[in-house]
């Protein structure tokens, strides 16, 4: 038997025991649901989830975002992924507040690009911008944040320039 094919056997009969262990003790297996829900939690920590909120006139919609922070992260940015799921985004931290431009070269997703101003107030929206374009996104003042989203979710939701968001990079004046 080839060597991960033998890896492979001894995981499943380790996974048949424990799963016939279980079955005698139903409180160890809400323990084991509840270490994986722990688990799970911890890895969108790991992964620097954090939350980000927008107050439109249709309601509040929540985002968990990746934050980048350094000049390498913001270089970064999305670049080179294939997708973003809905709800999921990225916060480019510019502090402080300055005017700031953006593109899509090696981006493969169309994106909401949302211009915050350091009061937390939405200043300009560029709205699914094409992937891979090396145009340049200008900010159209000074801003302190640029939220990317999924292409289409700012007309989704109604969010619009003076719209408010609510995250601790930005202050509520």
């Amino acid at each position: 038997m080839p060597q991960h094919g033998r890896g492979v056997w001894v995981l499943q009969m380790a996974l048949f025991q424990f799963a016939s262990t279980a079955r005698r003790w139903p409180h160890l297996r809400l323990a084991l649901v509840l270490a994986w829900l722990c688990s799970a939690l911890a890895s969108a920590n790991a992964a620097g989830l954090e939350t980000l909120e927008i107050a439109s006139k249709s309601g509040v919609h929540v985002f968990s975002v990746e934050v980048m922070r350094t000049p390498d992260e913001r270089a970064k940015g999305l670049m080179y992924r294939r997708e973003l799921p809905e709800g999921r985004g990225m916060l480019f931290d510019f502090s402080p507040e300055q005017n700031v431009s953006m593109w899509m070269k090696n981006t493969y997703i169309p994106l909401d690009m949302i211009f915050i101003r350091a009061d937390g107030r939405i200043l300009r929206i560029a709205e699914n911008t094409k992937p891979e374009s090396e145009a340049i996104i200008p900010a159209g003042g000074p801003v302190r944040g640029v939220l990317e989203v999924i292409g289409g979710t700012a007309k989704k939701y109604g969010i619009a320039p003076g719209d408010r968001v609510g995250h601790p990079l930005f202050d509520r004046r």
